[in-house]
């Protein structure tokens, strides 16, 4: 199962960094923020966002240990969205042991 995690999560990272890459050569955010911002679905798309950051945060602050390090994840969470989010995850997917599944990955620090 965990096997299956990791090919999906890199795959997702490979797909979201060439999305986010593609995207940004084709159209400048800053130039249509004023447009995307009035639109009612973008304002809620980000709530949406952010809410999913901070629990994702909330659930990174469990796992580590160094303060430092927990401002410095939640400024890529917020900065760079599901890249940062599915490279902490594959990092950590990475870091369990043979033997080790999904109750590892989420509860131990």
């Amino acid at each position: 199962m965990i096997n299956f995690f990791k090919i999906l999560f890199a795959a997702l990272l490979v797909f979201m960094c060439y999305k986010v890459i593609s995207t940004s050569l084709e159209s400048n955010l800053f130039e249509q923020w004023d447009f995307l911002g009035s639109i009612p679905w973008m304002q809620a798309t980000l709530w949406d966002f952010y809410a999913n950051i901070l629990i994702i945060t909330l659930w990174m602050f469990y796992k580590e240990k160094s303060i430092i390090l927990k401002i410095s994840i939640t400024i890529l969470f917020v900065c760079l969205g599901s890249i940062a989010t599915l490279a902490y995850v594959l990092v950590h997917l990475f870091k369990l042991k043979p033997g080790e599944g999904i109750k590892e990955l989420l509860i131990k620090r």
